[in-house]
């Protein structure tokens, strides 16, 4: 004889909460704003999904520090399993598409994403929207094997091309385009250095060219700048690898299908760990301003609310078992980060 249900089950199940094998608190990450910011009355959707480069560390950090410090609404999204664990392996999987809805803003940290039809559906009427969007490092190649798989190209301005500098081994050092000195954008923002590679990227004409990449010849921001010829994908003419150097930050107004226009700001930096350094918070946060149409402060803050310890990027290296609740105000990230590689000799 099977057992009666427990009285809270039956109410439970009564109430549909049983009919889905997740309830909402375990499928999303929800900031509520901090009252008297700029960013009162917007809601921000961080869409992590992305097997390398620790987005799943990165996007609840900027999202606590976009509601804690500013005042935004945000609700971070994942890839997970069925039982809610955080799993960016997963690439089929979004853990809730319904706060996109909602959103006045999507961050982007993904790859290669290939969502079931209703995320995909939902994200793409966002889009075509007209809702503002910021896209990081490997979002230029968001989606594979769906209909939005040219969705870097043709929206943020590039798609995947090349690792321009040698990957885990050349460093990058922002160095800020001349025509964009005094961008509100760049208020505040100085010394921006990622341990990720410069991307071989190349923006429209209509992009406006923030950040350039000085591909080094180590992984320390004092590292000399790396010289050598390198051949380019789309020509394949050689030039020497920081003649001219990359964009790895840009904005461009962009017109879509349903004939709304999209405000976007890319930069083909942030790894978690990447966010260590404060000139790259910094500008992620503006450029979340930028989108909204917000007036971007002089300098924002960007202080670590809860304690931050990303592991260094890599695939397989994300934190195993982690849920979604682990990340939630007040906690750190649970468990070792991903430890950086040995230099090489």
């Amino acid at each position: 004889m099977k057992p009666a249900p427990s009285l809270l089950a039956a109410c439970l199940s009564a109430l549909g909460l049983l009919s889905s094998p997740l309830l909402a608190a375990e499928r999303s990450l929800v900031f509520e704003a901090r009252p008297g910011g700029p960013g009162q009355g917007k809601h921000v959707v961080l869409l992590a999904g992305d097997e390398e480069y620790r987005s799943e560390e990165a996007l609840p950090m900027l999202a606590k520090i976009l509601s804690q410090r500013h005042g935004f609404k945000c609700t971070v999204l994942f890839s997970t399993d069925e039982d809610g664990t955080i799993n960016p392996d997963a690439g089929k999987s979004l853990s809730d598409a319904e706060p996109i809805n909602s959103a006045d803003l999507l961050l982007l940290s993904l790859r290669f994403r290939n969502w079931p039809e209703e995320a995909l559906a939902t994200f793409e009427k966002a889009y075509l929207a007209g809702k503002p969007i910021v896209g990081l490092r490997t979002s230029t190649h968001a989606f594979n094997g769906n209909r939005l798989a040219d969705f870097g190209k043709r929206v943020l301005g590039e798609k995947w091309v090349s690792h321009w500098g040698r990957h885990k081994s050349e460093a990058t050092l922002a160095i800020t385009e001349p025509e964009a000195e005094g961008s509100p954008l760049l208020h505040g923002v100085a010394n921006v250095f990622g341990t990720s590679d410069v991307y071989e990227a190349y923006p429209p004409a209509d992009a406006t060219i923030l950040l350039r990449g000085r591909v080094l010849a180590g992984m320390t921001p004092d590292s000399a700048p790396a010289a050598y010829a390198k051949k380019r994908s789309t020509d394949k003419v050689e030039q020497d690898v920081n003649t001219p150097m990359m964009p790895v930050a840009w904005t461009r107004l962009h017109t879509n299908e349903s004939g709304k226009t999209n405000r976007v700001f890319c930069t083909t930096m942030g790894a978690a760990n990447e966010f260590e350094n404060e000139g790259l918070r910094r500008l992620v946060v503006n450029g979340v301003y930028w989108g909204l149409g917000l007036d971007v402060p002089a300098k924002a803050p960007v202080d670590f609310v809860d304690e931050y310890k990303p592991g260094f990027y890599g695939f397989k290296g994300y934190r195993k078992g982690m849920k979604i609740s682990d990340l939630e105000l007040g906690k750190a990230m649970p468990g070792e980060p991903h430890p950086a590689p040995v230099p090489k000799q």
